[in-house]
């Protein structure tokens, strides 16, 4: 039995870390870490093609979207931790005796939330305008899959035995491998550590529940459904953040990481609460690819439109041995305003016709036949 500031801990109490961090195929290992990033990616992506497909977006704007802010997020979310956590990978004060092969052994740990999203969305803007779309109807729709697949990526932080917190005698303290290279060396074995990645994983699912009913309530709009996930995620990491022991940088005292969060958080209530000022005076378009927002039902003419248009096209009079063709034109193009039959125009009328009508008597089309 191991005590932590005077106080018993127990192992019958304790969240144990999984033994197992991933398999082998052939020359090929795969971690268990990142099988949870995937898993995260996917379940995102499932939810995310419902919201976008209610805003009117369809699978290949996803995908055009996807295949760039993905890629893009992994790496920004890999040169975040590189350069937050530099020692590694270029050696305590950059002083060249790190290990530069390690930067893109991403499936050790290792990636940076704010890198990800910074570049993600870089990303996804490449891949919105190509497809034709709104990257900000995207950033709504993806906001609940991105916070999604958060909670799951911690679980690759649980198989990595990593980024846990304190010393705990709370009966749900994290159990560590002695023999692990994360266990600090400071304390001894059978201490209890607090679960972080179960803290923020709980923090994530909740702020999802939040975020889907307050959009489906209040009909968010404009980017404010993102904004709201950067203030609920933020919000939460700030006292996750300060329970961690593992290397980062400090400024005045607190982790680089807590510094983050307070300072995305204050900007995102901001940029909440400006844009739904301004979008009470503009109205941000919820629709999810440009020039679709309009457009009418299937199935669904708009006459109007079309008389609007000039669209009456060529009209077929079939008699008892002939098709005669007929069609509209502007009085513009009539030299004069006396039609066929005789008849002087009204001025007031700004259509007129080169043919018959079906309204012509027999007598009226043999005329014209004649002539």
């Amino acid at each position: 039995m191991t005590t932590v500031a005077g106080l018993p801990a127990t192992l019958t109490a304790s969240i144990p870390s999984p033994g197992w961090s991933g398999f082998t195929i052939g020359p090929f290992s795969v971690k268990a870490y990142a099988l949870c990033i995937l898993a995260g990616i996917v379940v995102a992506l499932i939810l995310t093609r419902r919201r976008w497909a209610a805003r009117g977006g369809d699978d290949d704007s996803l995908w055009s979207i996807a295949v760039w802010a993905i890629p893009a997020g992994i790496i920004g979310g890999r040169l975040y931790h590189v350069f937050s956590s530099p020692d590694a990978y270029f050696g305590p004060g950059y002083n060249g005796t790190g290990d530069l092969l390690l930067i893109p052994q991403v499936w050790r740990g290792g990636l940076g939330i704010w890198g990800a999203v910074l570049l993600g969305f870089i990303g996804a803007w490449i891949g919105a305008r190509r497809a034709g779309a709104r990257i900000l109807v995207f950033a709504d729709a993806a906001a609940p899959g991105l916070l999604l697949a958060q909670a799951i990526g911690r679980l690759g932080n649980w198989f990595n035995q990593e980024l846990f917190g304190a010393p705990t005698t709370l009966p749900w303290g994290l159990q560590i491998d002695p023999s692990s290279p994360t266990f600090p060396a400071q304390y001894p074995p059978g201490t209890l550590f607090h679960p972080t990645f179960l803290y923020e994983l709980l923090w994530n699912l909740a702020g999802v529940a939040v975020l889907l009913w307050i959009d489906r309530r209040f009909r968010l709009r404009g980017g404010r459904v993102f904004w709201l996930y950067a203030a609920i995620y933020t919000l939460g990491r700030v006292w996750i953040e300060a329970l961690r022991i593992d290397d980062a940088e400090h400024i005045l005292g607190l982790r680089l990481n807590v510094w983050t969060s307070i300072l995305v958080f204050v900007l995102a209530v901001a940029m909440f609460v400006y844009l739904g000022i301004r979008q009470r005076r503009h109205p941000a378009p919820d629709r999810a690819l440009i020039g679709r927002a309009d457009a009418p039902a299937d199935g669904v003419v708009d006459d109007a439109a079309d008389a609007a248009a000039g669209t009456a096209g060529a009209r077929v009079v079939e008699g008892s041995d002939h098709h005669e063709t007929v069609h509209d034109v502007d009085n513009g193009d009539r030299n004069s305003d006396v039609d066929v039959t005789g008849r002087r125009q009204d001025p007031r009328d700004h259509r007129a016709t080169l043919g018959p009508t079906e309204s012509e008597e027999p007598a009226a089309l043999d005329e014209r036949r004649r002539s």
